[in-house]
């Protein structure tokens, strides 16, 4: 694939994974908000298509998917996990793309910190916004809606994400185990 279609396709094929799996886990509320499905799709855009489109890709999908199908509720779940998943695909993306190997320890080093950035810009804009209209955001809600609740999509993201990963570096699509300046020469080749 020509690289150009590639930066067109990816990020738009991820976008679309994040509309749908909701859909799978979202017959029954409770258990699709707590697995998280479309922080898998930012997460792989992010490691797979770089930084920047991690985070455009990010950013949009909560906003999209609210406005489409009204899942998430706009504000201020949507609008929330809009800077939450743009957090997500852009610390993934810079952290995997600034790593000297991309290997397994790599990989779950970038996605943990990752989460933990984007959970914490997903505490101060839910600070920001229920504070502006007028309602609270205390310590607990933030801990039970930012680890608590997620544990199980905190745990699908931690075994799905590099499980991916490393099927694709078995395809030879996205080198994995290689240091950084042989993985660009791999891709370029």
């Amino acid at each position: 694939m020509k690289p150009v279609s590639k930066n067109l396709v990816l990020p738009a094929l991820f976008l679309s994974l994040g509309l749908v799996l909701p859909f799978l886990t979202g017959q029954i509320p409770q258990i699709g908000q707590m697995l998280l499905p479309m922080h898998i799709p930012v997460l792989l855009c992010g490691l797979i298509c770089g930084w920047q489109r991690g985070a455009a890709v990010g950013f949009v999908l909560p906003l999209l998917r609210s406005v489409l199908f009204g899942a998430p509720p706009f504000f201020p779940q949507a609008t929330g996990m809009a800077f939450e998943l743009l957090a997500y695909g852009l610390v993934v993306g810079l952290l995997y793309s600034l790593s000297r190997w991309h290997c397994l320890l790599a990989l779950y080093r970038c996605l943990v910190l990752a989460m933990l950035a984007g959970r914490a810009v997903w505490g101060v804009v839910q600070t920001i916004q229920l504070g502006v209209s007028g309602g609270g955001f205390t310590l607990s809600m933030f801990l039970a809606g930012a680890f608590f609740n997620a544990i199980p999509g905190i745990l699908a993201q931690l075994i799905l994400v590099p499980a991916v990963m490393l099927a694709l570096d078995r395809t030879g699509l996205v080198p994995f185990g290689s240091n950084r300046e042989n993985a660009h020469e791999d891709a370029s080749a």
